[in-house]
């Protein structure tokens, strides 16, 4: 479960860097804090 949720964070940060999206304008774009797209791009929560 650990390891799908770090392969999947990490999927979330090539995607957003080949989009040249920044945390804070994903964040923006999806209603969340920046806080949050962090701690999925790392695999700590994805709630």
């Amino acid at each position: 479960m650990v390891e799908d949720l770090i392969v999947l964070g990490k999927r979330i940060q090539e995607l957003r860097k080949r989009h040249t999206m920044t945390q804070e304008h994903l964040a923006h774009e999806m209603g969340v804090s920046i806080g949050a797209v962090s701690k999925w791009e790392t695999g700590v929560s994805l709630s």
